[in-house]
């Protein structure tokens, strides 16, 4: 470590194979805190190039726990984080409407390390009981039409990286992993990105994957379609810039997508909105993201064909119905 750690102190870059090789040295327990923190520290410095980014991938899912289930075709709607716009769970909330407008999903998520709640924190907060086990996650795909893989679940190796990225409580390069190394690896992908050179990067991965994607980045700087500016768009249809109003929405204020600055609140957030009680500006977010994982899964709809169907599904309780039917609670929350 203390060689890789010396190479890059010298402005210098890793190749794929030093890349892959590092990261599972870090999560074998070789690399004691410090170093894996001065590993970290360094990509918050500058830029991960597209071979250390492949090689830390590869790691990555050499060393979780895969989930066969390629008969559902689901597709998983994930942002990378880090974007420090604090808004509420816009992928969580979109994905349940998606898998309400028959598109299964296979939602990956993790606690809040950079945000205050993560999509594991408020499903936990629910009374959702994490699992790995494959049985019940098709269960939940037959009953909801969605599965939530908890990420601490299926790449055990994070264990010992988890509890430095927490102390640092910033992003880091694992923010840019998350999205890619889905356990279940799904060949339909939603993807938001923090900033635009990330974005080309994503590009670059996935249009050389048997992947049907959408990588997504708000040029005022969100990891999701925000519908406070311009976004940009990148699928396998090739790249474009398009407006709130090109998708079929009007352009919004920051301050009406913001989230809670509590896990309580947070949840409160995501409740009123799947109950048909949220803001415009709210709902007109959960649905255009919903809207473009839609049309990325079912390339032969028209963005009207599925704005309308996203619509439908908040707006009729059915993505209310299928987030009661993940959760099943025994609890005492209520999410009558």
């Amino acid at each position: 470590m203390k060689e890789i750690l010396n190479h890059l102190i010298e402005h210098k870059t890793l190749s794929k194979e030093q890349a892959k090789g590092v990261l599972k040295e870090m999560t074998s327990g070789e690399v004691n805190t410090s170093q894996m923190a001065a590993f970290l520290t360094i990509f918050m410095m500058r830029s991960v190039r597209v071979e250390e980014l492949m090689g830390f991938r590869e790691a990555m899912l050499e060393r979780c726990i895969a989930v066969d289930i390629p008969e559902y075709d689901a597709i998983d709607l994930c942002g990378t984080g880090g974007d420090g716009k604090d808004t509420f769970n816009v992928s969580t909330l979109a994905s349940f409407i998606v898998a309400g407008a028959g598109q299964p999903v296979a939602k990956h998520g993790n606690v809040g390390v950079s945000s205050v709640c993560g999509s594991s924190n408020l499903l936990a907060h629910f009374g959702y009981e994490f699992t790995n086990d494959v049985e019940q996650l098709k269960s939940s795909l037959d009953n909801a039409g969605i599965c939530f893989l908890h990420a601490p679940l299926f790449h055990p190796a994070m264990k010992h990286i988890g509890p430095v990225r927490k102390e640092l409580g910033v992003k880091t390069f694992f923010n840019m992993l998350g999205p890619m190394v889905n356990p279940s690896f799904p060949k339909k992908q939603l993807v938001g990105v923090f900033s635009l050179e990330l974005a080309r990067l994503y590009g670059y991965l996935y249009q050389n994957n048997d992947v049907r994607f959408s990588i997504l980045h708000a040029l005022d700087g969100y990891d999701e379609v925000s519908l406070t500016g311009d976004l940009k768009w990148i699928s396998n249809d090739g790249e474009k810039i398009v407006s709130p109003e090109e998708l079929g929405f009007k352009t919004i204020m920051p301050e009406t997508i913001k989230g809670g600055t509590t896990i309580e609140e947070s949840a409160d957030i995501f409740m009123n909105i799947l109950k048909g009680k949220g803001s415009p500006e709210q709902e007109a977010v959960v649905i255009a993201n919903a809207t473009l994982a839609l049309t990325t899964s079912k390339p032969n709809w028209s963005l009207d064909t599925a704005r309308d169907k996203a619509t439908e599904t908040l707006k009729n309780g059915t993505a209310l119905k299928v987030f009661k039917e993940l959760i099943n609670p025994k609890t005492s929350i209520n999410i009558s």
